[in-house]
């Protein structure tokens, strides 16, 4: 037979705080603006063209925000589309 080492418990750990860098990073990826044609390149919506995506802005389908006239998109505006195109399972 062999002997059997007792397992030590583990310390619980504290949770960590965000430091101030981490906390002005967060604040400024808030601010990111995506232009229709970024939005397409990086696949950031279901969109082959920017100019599919411009149009659907126009009639107002998809979340956006409309700067100074131009069709921009942040994080949240993608988030809440993503949502709003959600399907649900059937299980559910």
């Amino acid at each position: 037979m062999t002997a059997q080492t007792p397992i030590k418990a583990r310390k619980a750990t504290r949770p960590r705080t965000l430091t101030l860098a981490e906390a002005k990073q967060a604040e400024e990826a808030d601010l990111i603006r995506w232009s229709p044609e970024e939005v397409v390149k990086l696949k950031l919506l279901p969109y082959r063209s920017a100019r599919t995506l411009r149009e659907a802005c126009y009639k107002r389908r998809v979340f956006h925000h409309n700067d100074g006239g131009r069709i921009t998109f942040s994080p949240m505006s993608i988030r809440r589309e993503h949502e709003r195109t959600l399907v649900a399972p059937l299980a559910a």
